[in-house]
This record gives C-alpha cells, structure tokens and sequence, in this order.
C-alpha cells in the first residue's frame, strides 16, 4: 500500500504519517491542499545520484520543484542546479548553490538571463540556438555547450520529448556544427554538447541509444572540426512510480547503464573519455512529495461513476490534465478499512478535464476525509497557477516528527493585491 510513498511513510493504526508526522496533524496545522516532502527520501535520492556518479556533476533541475529550502539541503549534499530561466538561477543563488555547479539552459535566453549567467560565474551555458553564440560572448558568458537533437523518439508523452526530429530544444546536428565552430571563432570555451531526450523514461533503452548517438556526433566533430567534447551532459529523464505498474529502474542502475554505456562506445571509437553532467529533478523530488487534500462532495453521477471532489484539483496538480498522468490516492486516516469500489478523484475547478485521479479503490469516501496523493513532489506546485482565483498550496518539509514550512499558502489577497 506504502509502496509509492515516501521512504519514511507509516501506518500505524490505519492512519498514514510522513516523517514521524500523522496527516491529521499535518491538515490541522497547515490546512489543505497541502504539499508534504519528505526529507529522508528527498537526501536518500540526492545521495543515490551522487554514490552511482561519484566523478559527475549532478545539477539538481530546479524547474522540477523551485524552492530554496529544497536546494539548499541538495546543495548541502554536493549537488548543483540546472536552471533555464532567471528566476531559477535567482532561487539557485538563494540558495547558495556556488556557480561553479550551475548550469544555465533555456531555449530563448533573454541577453539579460546571458549576462546573470557570467555574473553568477555559472560553470556551464547550454547554447540552444546558433544566434546565441554571438550573444553570449558578447554577455561575458566563457564555458559553454551545444544542446544537440539526435532525432529520437523517446518512449513518454509527446508534451515531454525533447529530442525528437522538429524539437524547440537544441540544433539538429548540422546547425550543432556550426555553432560549435562558431563559439571557438568567438573565443569560447566549448567545452562539450548536451544531449537530453525527454522526461518520465522507464527504462534505460533510449537513454542508451542517446548516448550512442552522441559518441557518433563526437567522431563526426572530429573529422570536421578536429575537435571533441570534453563534457557530455546526458540531462535527466529518470522516471518514477505514480502507479504500482511503473517500475522504473533504480537511480544506480539507470547512471550505471549510461556512464557504463559511454565508456564502452567512447572507448570503441578511441575517443577520450568526457566529464559527465547528470540532470535530474523528478526522480529527486518527486518520490519525496505526497499531496494532503480534504474531500468535499461525493457525488453518484452513473452506473460506473462515482466523483469524489477535492479543494484542490488541476491548479496545484496540472499533469493530469497536461499530460493524462496517472496518479493513485489513499484515504489517508482510514488506510485499515477495505475499498468499496472503484472512485474517481476530481478536483474544484471550472473544468470537466479536472480530474486527479481516473478510477482508483477506496473506502466508502466521505465528507471532511483526507485523500493522499502520493509521488507528486515533481511538477506539481512547480506548474500550479492560480486558476479560478485559487491560491496556490502551502509546502513543509517533514522528518523526525517535525514539519518545517518551506513556502506558504498563498491569499486571495494576495492575488488581489496584483490588481490596478
């Protein structure tokens, strides 16, 4: 049953706690929705990334779960921040995260976010365009690399694919080349390529053939540049369990394929080997979260359906809507009690496409019950908005039976105050 939730997830006497904390006290302290990390899990994972590539720089994807507490306990573990935009590298400097372990990418970098990038002394820029050459020298920017397309499908939704042929992100190969010649022209340090290729990968297969690709593209930089990279950032991709049939490989055997992968085809094409970039954020933070909701109406509307509405929905949980993700829940003080039937989870808003969680066994729900949603530390509060002016959830951080807020709820107030 605990399976999906965090490390530190318990359920003494039917009713769910995280960190030492039981949900109720949880709801009743910081209301709901709520967004409950764990921090035990959330360093557990960090240590995992940093164990499986003890020679790498892993930067934590800030655009998983931006929030300042969160990179600063990764910071404390060694890791770094891969930030796209300037308000990411603005938390990642919050945070203290030293620039020699900040990436900057982005596929539309302002001049402005080029410039706080050499201001922040960020140890790499990823160039996504060939435009941005010019302008990143110009900026002060010094150490950089090309972001390249293989044209691979990657095994996820197509929302998030990031390496198929026509993508926004990077440069087809013979744009690549030319913006690596380019940059050295201009007196850069091009000092590798970037090659991602998509988010929620289960398996390690197109991971492994990305790096393939790569170790071609380097012999091809070779032959025609008389050049090779030095760095080779892989980005993230890792995925998780939402549901008990995702099983995703563990963090030491998807790094352990890749790294063991590049190896092997560098060491094939007589390549010297590359300083690896590892990039993850969902697989960090996403097994870390658990979202606290409080159920409202429940309501028969079919033979087949029964709807059992939440105070939250598509505004602090997106994906579902975005994405069709698939997502669990528990009645979270009930846990003891045997389902009744199949529910489907849906949330308060002005949309018949806000809907958490499509048909999941519960317990005869009730008014006033909590629901925990687990596995949504991850594109969650970091993609809410305010839709149907309601503010956004609050989020503590949890451990040792103690919950420590790490950014508040927002008021309607608030959001009235951003009127003229």
């Amino acid at each position: 049953m605990l399976a999906l939730f965090p490390d530190t997830a318990d359920a003494a006497g039917g009713e769910l706690s995280l960190g030492g904390v039981p949900v109720s006290r949880l709801a009743a302290g910081h209301a709901t929705p709520l967004v409950v990390l764990c921090a035990e899990t959330l360093r557990a994972r960090a240590r995992a990334y940093r164990d499986a590539a003890p020679d790498a720089l892993v930067a934590y994807s800030v655009k998983a779960f931006p929030n300042v507490a969160v990179l600063r306990e990764l910071a404390a573990l060694g890791l770094g921040a891969d930030v796209s935009t300037l308000g990411e590298l603005s938390f990642a400097l919050a945070a203290g995260v030293p620039g020699e372990r900040i990436v900057v990418h982005g596929n539309n970098k302002s001049d402005e976010e080029l410039r706080a990038a050499a201001e922040a002394g960020a140890r790499l820029v990823v160039l996504d365009a060939e435009d941005e050459v010019e302008r990143a020298a110009a900026a002060g920017v010094t150490r950089v690399l090309v972001r390249v397309t293989p044209g691979i499908d990657a095994d996820t939704h197509a929302a998030i694919r990031t390496a198929h042929a026509g993508s926004k992100f990077g440069l087809p190969p013979e744009a690549a080349l030319r913006a690596i010649r380019a940059g050295r022209s201009a007196g850069l340090d091009v000092a590798g390529i970037h090659v991602h290729i998509g988010s929620q990968l289960l398996d390690t297969q197109t991971a492994r053939s990305s790096v393939d690709w790569a170790a071609a593209f380097a012999v091809d930089c070779r032959a025609e540049l008389g050049w090779t990279p030095a760095v080779l950032n892989v980005g993230g991709g890792l995925g998780i369990a939402h549901v008990a049939e995702e099983r995703p490989p563990a963090i030491r055997d998807f790094v352990g394929a890749l790294a063991g992968r590049i190896r092997h085809e560098w060491e094939l094409l007589g390549l010297p080997l590359p300083s690896l970039v590892f990039e993850p954020g969902r697989s960090v933070v996403g097994p870390a979260g658990v979202t606290l909701y409080r159920v409202g109406v429940v309501k028969r509307a079919s033979e087949s359906t029964t709807w059992v509405a939440v105070d939250g929905g598509m505004s602090d949980n997106p994906r579902p809507a975005l994405y069709g993700a698939r997502l669990t829940a528990v009645l979270a003080e009930r846990l003891d009690e045997e389902p009744a039937g199949p529910y489907t989870v849906c949330g308060k808003h002005c949309e018949s496409g806000d809907v958490l969680v499509d048909r999941v066994s519960l317990p005869e729900p009730r008014r006033g019950d909590l629901l925990a949603v687990p596995a949504t530390g991850a594109y969650t509060l970091a993609m809410a908005s305010t839709y149907n002016a309601v503010p956004r959830p609050a989020a503590v951080l949890v451990e040792k039976g103690e919950a420590r807020v790490i950014r508040r709820r927002e008021t309607v107030a608030e959001l009235l105050a951003h009127e003229t």
